[in-house]
């Protein structure tokens, strides 16, 4: 009996790390493998410099309408100044959300739609994705951006972090299909047409900073939920215990 009931937690175990691991290996609406983010939202030092990355780079478009200011000091281990002083742009205060600074009109008569708020962006498309669209941009000269998306064909978003990256071009295989007189093309890889003030190395660090800080806030309690829950499933195993050996007890002179 024990061992069948220790059978079962084993496989219940197993189940849930199995379903945290379905992402692993996804591909892309465009069918696109997805790179592995490798985040760590444990890493403060990390979100800070996400956190640095998305007031530059992202709230000129992008809000972040669930997420306070105040929070973010307490949580990144920031003063109240150096928030203010390093991270708030257009007079908020301490208390206030992250606000878009362009307005959404001009936002959508400039990009065609409005660009999304970014709260939650990390729960509804995985942090995979949004680490391998900001590493997919490549050139197109029929797009009116200049750039296009491997994730996210026909994306309005321009390339932001040109600068960074540099430009890269797509570089296909092209497989015939005789059946249907056609010419497939597969994506092969990136190459580089010209270079960023960053090196590889120090872009994907730079993308992997942001990911990290996108996935915090999108649940800033995740890592006290973590916490907790295994504290919570110690307490039951450790219950379980007793109340096994307590049955054994009480069932010992039952024939």
């Amino acid at each position: 009996m024990m061992k069948k009931t220790f059978h079962k937690l084993f496989l219940g175990a197993v189940g849930v790390t199995a379903l945290s691991w379905s992402t692993v290996g996804a591909t892309a609406e465009s069918g696109a493998p997805l790179q592995l983010a490798r985040n760590d939202v444990a890493n403060t030092a990390s979100l800070q410099r996400g956190a640095r990355n998305y007031v530059n780079y992202c709230s000129g478009c992008h809000s972040a309408k669930y997420v306070r200011y105040s929070r973010l000091a307490e949580d990144l281990l920031l003063t109240e100044k150096q928030v203010t002083d390093n991270l708030m742009f257009s007079g908020e205060r301490i208390h206030d959300t992250i606000k878009i600074a362009m307005r959404p009109e001009d936002a959508s008569h400039w990009f065609g739609t409005t660009p999304p708020d970014l709260s939650l962006i990390a729960r509804s498309r995985g942090t995979d994705y949004i680490y391998s669209f900001l590493k997919s941009f490549y050139l197109d000269p029929s797009r009116p951006t200049g750039t296009n998306n491997l994730i996210l064909p026909g994306t309005s978003m321009p390339h932001v972090l040109w600068e960074l990256q540099g430009l890269q071009r797509a570089v296909y295989d092209g497989q015939s299909d005789a059946e249907h007189n056609a010419v497939h093309k597969k994506f092969k890889e990136f190459e580089l047409a010209k270079q960023g003030s960053l090196s590889p190395q120090e872009y994907d660090q730079f993308v992997r900073d942001t990911v990290n800080f996108l996935d915090y806030i999108a649940e800033p309690m995740q890592i006290e939920r973590k916490n907790l829950g295994m504290r919570v499933l110690a307490f039951l195993i450790v219950f379980f215990l007793f109340a096994y050996f307590l049955k054994k007890e009480f069932w010992k002179d039952v024939k």
